[in-house]
């Protein structure tokens, strides 16, 4: 990633994002004195658009990695390329954001190999360095930098799992789904929908988390609420647009799926 390029990942117009309690306060905080985040909290209930506004709301740029299993050590650091009959180093989201006091957010970083989690370890104290070892360069972060990560605790295991020597770098915000009142306002506002639609849609999103160890792994996150919501804003049957959004993306189960359809229909 070349550094002019990083003026791209700025954020040019306000996200829409309704605070729930204190979170951008502690962030705010936790920026100014130059310490790392760890964002907590199930599937689809905020965490990257409360980045996404906080990248904006700080006039930082945001580079995103969504972590997995195959992610090295390289493909966040950098690596050289052959252009032509030139080697020509390239570097990685990581390093890029490190260089353009960028907020680097890496996403679900229990995904990523632990090898992987390690090389983020000299960011998260007083050094605040990136040790960059094919080319024998070490960066520092500028004070304008910040390092945040993010994971989703439900889905936890022993193979995936923060070790505490990682856990313990980060100062740790938690998100839940929203309460009722502002989940209204947010699937109304994303949804394009009227107030009584977002409030049926929000029914079904609280009575269907209330399965949740019941069977049903997670609850419904806000972020299909938002689909549904869109779809009946395009004209969709609502029953449909719940049916698809809601009912078989979160469940496989015949029987699940069934007792999430007649709390569907129930409400709608």
């Amino acid at each position: 990633m070349k550094e002019e390029a990083i003026e791209k990942y700025r954020i040019a117009k306000e996200p829409f994002y309704l605070p729930v309690k204190d979170e951008v306060e502690i962030f705010t905080s936790a920026y100014e004195a130059r310490l790392p985040v760890m964002l907590k909290g199930p599937t689809g209930c905020g965490k990257t658009r409360f980045i996404e506004y906080m990248a904006w709301k700080l006039s930082r740029p945001l580079v995103t990695v969504a972590c997995h299993e195959d992610l090295s050590a390289t493909d966040l650091v950098g690596r050289f390329l052959l252009e032509g009959e030139q080697t020509v180093w390239h570097d990685g989201p990581l390093s890029a954001a490190v260089k353009n006091s960028a907020i680097c957010y890496l996403d679900e970083v229990v995904e990523a190999r632990k090898d992987t989690i390690v090389l983020i370890h000299p960011l998260t104290d007083d050094r605040r360095i990136l040790p960059v070892e094919k080319r024998g360069v070490v960066l520092e972060a500028p004070d304008d930098f910040i390092l945040v990560v993010s994971y989703n605790p439900g889905y936890q295991s022993a193979v995936k799992e923060l070790k505490q020597s990682t856990r313990q770098r980060f100062i740790s915000i938690e998100f839940d789904y929203p309460p009722s009142e502002i989940e209204v306002e947010i699937v109304g506002r994303e949804g394009g929908v009227d107030e009584q639609t977002a409030r049926d849609l929000v029914k079904i999103g609280e009575k269907v988390r209330n399965l949740k160890g019941h069977g049903l792994e997670e609850g419904v996150s806000t972020r299909l609420l938002i689909y549904a919501a869109q779809l009946i804003n395009r004209g969709i049957n609502p029953e449909t647009a719940c049916e698809v959004a809601i009912v078989s993306p979160i469940t496989d189960d015949p029987e699940l799926q069934r007792s999430i359809h007649e709390i569907v229909t129930t409400i709608i």
